[in-house]
């Protein structure tokens, strides 16, 4: 998609094996790594169009890989046009199923949410001191066909009763792909987008729905109490934040037409190329 667009398209690499990846692709990697920032000297200078994808690291308050990326674009006289950052929509916080639109103010509640929301106050500010159209994705969680809870479900992980559960939100890999190429062009400068599909949907009954379209066993269904002993960490985190995110600012002014428009269409379409499709409920 960008590679019909850009005559040249780079992409850092820190081992010989992504790099030998990236070429498979037609993609010319740059040696570097965001966590040692004399590596990414190549950098400067180099792009006009940055989409920056890179996760925090795993520890502390600050995002110190933002922090290496704008330290090597700046040392250049001349930078880059636009970045395009896709943070999290964990930024929001628990917003207690309220629907959520871009203007709401961030309350981060878990230490990776804490250092997106720390990315992007510092991709903005270095975006208005610099004269860097800077434009935020806040993506929630990503689903394709090889993204599924498939394995989740044959293990039989349970989820919360239906009463004390959450409402999470999606967007289709395809669909992302294609929003980040539209942001690459169209995005306003300062602006961020919810990168959601237009599904309202709780947790519980998105893993009924796969299980439903793949001829698998529903998960059991317990307390919250019970789920805080029961469940992994990684699990629980999701589990603990509810809301739904307003979608009509990605629609108006970046002008996206989602090809799977809700969950629902995005797993029926899955479960119908791998032929284990079963009838709506």
């Amino acid at each position: 998609m960008l590679r019909s667009r850009y005559g040249r398209v780079f992409a850092l690499a820190r081992s010989e094996s992504s790099a030998t990846l990236l070429r498979s692709l037609g993609v010319t990697p740059i040696p570097g790594d965001l966590d040692q920032r004399r590596s990414l000297g190549l950098l400067a200078g180099l792009p006009d169009d940055v989409l920056h994808s890179a996760p925090p690291p795993a520890q502390g308050r600050a995002d110190t890989r933002t922090l290496n990326l704008i330290a090597a674009l700046a040392c250049a006289e001349n930078l880059p046009r636009r970045l395009v950052y896709l943070s999290t929509s964990g930024v929001y916080g628990d917003c207690g199923g309220e629907r959520v639109p871009e203007t709401r103010p961030l309350q981060a509640c878990n230490a990776r949410a804490v250092r997106r929301a720390d990315a992007e106050s510092r991709l903005r500010a270095w975006g208005r001191r610099s004269q860097v159209a800077v434009s935020i994705l806040r993506v929630p969680g990503i689903y394709a066909a090889d993204r599924l809870p498939l394995s989740r479900l044959r293990q039989g992980t349970a989820t919360i009763c239906a009463e004390q559960d959450v409402y999470t939100n999606h967007i289709h890999a395809d669909d992302l792909a294609a929003i980040v190429a539209r942001a690459l062009v169209a995005a306003w400068p300062g602006r961020v987008y919810n990168t959601s599909d237009d599904s309202a949907m709780r947790m519980g009954d998105y893993f009924d729905l796969v299980a439903d379209r793949f001829g698998l066993a529903r998960p059991p269904r317990i307390s919250r109490a019970q789920a805080e002993v029961e469940l992994p960490a990684p699990l629980l985190s999701f589990m603990r934040e509810s809301r739904r995110l307003a979608n009509e600012r990605l629609k108006r002014e970046l002008r996206v037409h989602l090809r799977y428009p809700t969950v629902v269409a995005g797993v029926e379409a899955a479960a119908t190329a791998a032929g284990r499709i079963a009838p709506a409920q």
